[in-house]
């Protein structure tokens, strides 16, 4: 009995900061021969604050980053070009005539 108490008290410690903490999304983009891959999107103010991403022995680039839930605009920015997510299938018209890409974090 003690035992399925203890449990109980572990999962609601363990699934309140879970509950209450952003979410980490993974953002990937494959470009074997860049030097330089940013994410940049309305959660960082686009180029004010974008992320530098890192590249792995694949050629892909990765980030994660904690959002809250919530849907979100981003593009990737490569070698100082804007470049669209290619895995992305939700997008929508920005101001300067090219499509943002979007995240929905349930």
């Amino acid at each position: 009995m003690a035992t399925k108490q203890a449990r109980k008290s572990i999962t609601k410690t363990v699934k309140t900061p879970k509950s209450s903490s952003p979410a980490g999304q993974t953002f990937r983009f494959n470009a074997p021969t860049a030097l330089s891959v940013l994410l940049a999107g309305d959660f960082t103010h686009w180029q004010q604050q974008a992320i530098p991403m890192h590249k792995g022995p694949d050629g892909i680039w990765t980030v994660t980053v904690n959002l809250p839930p919530g849907t979100y605009h981003y593009r990737f920015i490569v070698d100082g070009e804007w470049q669209d997510d290619p895995e992305c299938t939700l997008r929508v018209p920005n101001p300067y005539g090219s499509l943002n890409c979007v995240i929905q974090v349930p």
